[in-house]
């Protein structure tokens, strides 16, 4: 038998994969991620006290914004750079934006503080166990959004495990906001900074071997 006639033969009864597959998958994987992220929270740590009143507040929403925005940069990069060959491109740009936006508000909040009234500012009343939390509440998104990311079969393994992690952890983060008392970009562009890293790390250390097809 020719190379071509086997190639034919295998190849008759493959069925073309629906175009909406993916966005499909992403979606199940970042509602089931986010839903186990709140259960958990809801069950660690418990909604804060005052969220009815605190959520009619510009800064709540901005705070909600940071992990969101990084979230999204993180989605549309994962959906580039899972494919075979692609880079993320401009994707990487949406990505830094929110970093850098709240360290300059961060910067700006400090600049306006008296000396005194700086490290306060960062620190905050839970700097010690923020960057943990998060982590902890990534747990249930982290292994839905890689087997979203293995779908697209990544061929740049460590860095689409980087963003897999990353958009597990900001996900994780806006969960966190629910319960989270700090509200000065000072303490978030530090831990909740950090919170989000933590599993960004981990999934470039997993992915060759989480993200292998």
């Amino acid at each position: 038998m020719k190379t071509d006639e086997l190639i034919g033969l295998l190849s008759k009864k493959v069925a073309p994969i629906g175009q909406t597959i993916v966005s499909r998958r992403f979606a199940q994987a970042l509602v089931a991620g986010a839903l186990g992220s709140f259960i958990l929270m809801s069950f660690v740590y418990g909604l804060r006290p005052d969220l009815s009143s605190i959520s009619r507040t510009g800064i709540f929403w901005g705070k909600l914004a940071y992990p969101f925005a990084i979230a999204v940069g993180a989605l549309l990069t994962g959906l580039r750079i899972g494919r075979p060959g692609v880079r993320g491109g401009a994707s990487w740009a949406v990505i830094s934006l929110p970093f850098v936006a709240v360290w300059i508000a961060g910067a700006l909040v400090l600049d306006g503080a008296t000396p005194t009234g700086r490290l306060p500012l960062v620190l905050g009343q839970s700097w010690k166990s923020c960057a943990f939390n998060i982590t902890l509440l990534s747990v249930p998104t982290f292994p839905a959004v890689f087997w979203a990311m293995k779908s697209l079969a990544p061929t740049h393994l460590r860095i689409a495990g980087a963003v897999a992690g990353l958009l597990a952890s900001s996900i994780a983060t806006v969960v966190y906001c629910l319960h989270c008392p700090e509200m000065s970009p000072a303490f978030w562009s530090v831990w909740y900074t950090l919170g989000m890293w933590i599993p960004a790390l981990m999934g470039a250390w997993i992915g060759p071997r989480a993200l292998r097809w």
